[in-house]
């Protein structure tokens, strides 16, 4: 069951600063790990973007949405979920926000809160902090290469 993700709700239960430069650059990583682990698509949704920065971005079974500060990731996450019609059932949204999770209950998706997510995340031991290593590794299975970790570096740079 693959899921959607409020990025900036998941963030601070994982114990990143919301505030740092690179915290979106590390939740994605231990979500690819997760996806990988796990073999489940993910959408990750973040709000907020620069200009000129807002899109999306593939990491293999990894999607993320970089949301205009025109818009919010939670009003995409309800898009999404429109777009997805009968098949939003089939997913999971992850969310710390209740009306992110009254609009997947309306559309029979099921849903976790980010805290309980986090707590997932721990045990498989995809995150960063649960391995001991709070940087990026680039590995064999669709890691980032070096130019892509300075492209995001610079992006988030500009924040």
């Amino acid at each position: 069951m693959p899921y959607l993700i409020d990025g900036h709700n998941l963030i601070p239960k994982l114990g990143l600063q919301l505030d740092a430069i690179d915290d979106e650059l590390e939740l994605i990583e231990a979500l690819q790990v997760y996806s990988r682990q796990s073999r489940r698509a993910i959408e990750v949704f973040f709000d907020g973007a620069p200009a000129g920065h807002a899109g999306i971005k593939t990491f293999g079974r990894l999607t993320a949405h970089f949301v205009s500060q025109a818009s919010t990731a939670d009003a995409a996450i309800k898009s999404r979920l429109g777009q997805l019609g009968g098949s939003a059932k089939n997913w999971t949204v992850v969310s710390s926000d209740r009306e992110v999770l009254v609009a997947a209950a309306a559309v029979r998706a099921r849903s976790e809160t980010s805290e309980q997510f986090a707590d997932r995340l721990r045990h498989a031991g995809a995150t960063a902090a649960s391995s001991g290593d709070r940087g990026l590794q680039q590995d064999a299975e669709g890691g980032l290469s070096d130019q892509e970790l300075q492209n995001w570096l610079d992006l988030f740079k500009n924040r």
